[in-house]
């Protein structure tokens, strides 16, 4: 051990004239580890959110859709989907339609999103999440020993696939029928125009966790949806999904290249641009906030260490005498200031990590103990509070921390150096 780590390890103990010095010390070390630490939790959530939001979107949605421009029907969809399979990077698509409409059902009437899609072709390319009850196979048609436990007029109806949300706000349940009223496409009557209107049957009801589509989409077959629309054989477009995500829009721009006019081909980035810029910004925004914490840590690191240097211009001034060099008495300092800030990053690290390793299950007994929901569905994108820590976000917290550690010891050690030892001594 070098004699200025020893000089700086012994000046860290505090004799009682200097407790004050010592206080100041401690509250830098506590400073530093509250910053760390509030960093590390806080990325790691945003890193969470960003994660989990994007996996439920993409779980629920495909990475690529094309559609016809204009959002036209698209006939003769069996051959634009054997040509873009042929498209590298494709790893399935299936067909599907996508229309608004009212639903109306036991307590009230609703907006919906109606998706309808391919039973065999859709598991490939999409996730509904967890299906509480029902199935999705249901949509083709009822199980044997559901299908005669209903009444005949109940059991011949088109099945529907709704969402947890949307089956408590309508008040309905499995196997209860519902009815769809769709604007567009209008019937002919002698008193006008009326919206078409058909009832479903509830054949199952799916829990995806993102209150957005659990309580605003719903599924059909897609023989049900151009059954309803008088779409006949065409379909709204094509869902695809690719090896990978992050080069939807590589191999996007490739199935528009093949297709051409007047087919689109959007990817999934596209399609949720603001929301993940939003959510980019925010978490820079959120790094520099955080990392005031750690400037005025760095500050009081500065004023400590000055206060140190006043206390042992004596101690200076002899080192000095006996052969120490401005570098040494320099190093003494610099060396003073960096062990306050490992031992603050170190006991951050160790404490954000936990916590952010280890959030889901605080946020829950914090939701038992005081009662309340951290994250209500009906409020957020989420119902669960989510944590992802990436380290290298942490390597980046450590390493910025322990330089502005380093930058905060330059002045005073340099102040330090400087000491003209006669001018010390000539009053001792």
């Amino acid at each position: 051990m070098s004699y200025e780590l020893f000089i700086s390890k012994r000046y860290m103990r505090a004799k009682r004239k200097q407790v004050f010095v010592s206080i100041i010390t401690f509250i830098s070390i506590f400073g530093i580890f509250l910053g760390v630490a509030a960093l590390i939790i806080v990325l790691a959530v945003m890193n969470g959110f960003e994660e989990d939001l994007r996996t439920k979107i993409l779980g629920m949605r495909s990475h690529i859709e094309v559609t016809r421009d204009m959002g036209g029907p698209m006939t003769g969809y069996e051959t634009v989907r054997t040509r873009i399979e042929r498209i590298d990077g494709v790893v399935a698509t299936t067909p599907f339609i996508y229309t608004q409409a009212m639903i109306r059902g036991g307590a009230g009437v609703t907006g919906v999103i109606i998706r309808g899609l391919d039973t065999q072709s859709a598991q490939n390319v999409i996730q509904l999440g967890k299906i509480r009850e029902g199935s999705m196979e249901s949509l083709n048609g009822l199980p044997p020993e559901a299908r005669n436990q209903l009444p005949a007029d109940s059991a011949a109806l088109s099945g529907i696939l709704i969402g947890r949300e949307m089956a408590r706000n309508l008040g309905v349940m499995l196997y209860e029928p519902i009815t769809l009223i769709s604007p567009s496409g209008g019937i002919a009557t002698p008193m006008g125009m009326v919206p078409r209107m058909q009832k479903f049957l509830v054949v199952g009801i799916f829990e995806s966790g993102f209150y957005e589509y659990d309580s605003g989409l719903a599924f059909t077959s897609l023989k049900s949806s151009q059954a309803f629309l008088d779409m006949g054989d065409a379909v709204t477009g094509i869902d695809i999904v690719v090896d990978d995500i992050y080069k939807a829009d590589v191999i996007s721009r490739a199935i528009q290249k093949d297709l051409g006019f007047p087919f689109w081909a959007q990817n999934w980035m596209q399609m949720n641009k603001n929301l993940f810029a939003a959510l980019k910004l925010e978490k820079r925004v959120m790094f520099i906030i955080l990392s005031l914490i750690v400037l005025v840590a760095a500050f009081n690191i500065i004023s400590a260490l000055i206060m140190i240097v006043m206390e042992k211009n004596k101690d200076i001034a002899i080192l000095k005498t006996l052969g120490a060099t401005s570098l040494s008495i320099m190093k003494i300092f610099i060396y003073q200031g960096l062990i306050v800030g490992v031992i603050g990053v170190f006991f951050g690290c160790v404490a954000g990590l936990a916590v952010a390793l280890n959030l889901q299950k605080i946020s829950l007994f914090v939701e038992r103990v005081f009662n309340f929901q951290i994250l209500p569905g009906d409020v957020y994108y989420l119902s669960e509070l989510p944590s992802k820590v990436h380290y290298g976000d942490v390597a980046v917290i450590v390493i910025g921390t322990l330089l502005v550690c380093f930058v905060s010891t330059i002045y005073p050690s340099m102040r330090a150096s400087k000491l003209d030892p006669a001018e010390a001594l000539r009053y001792e």
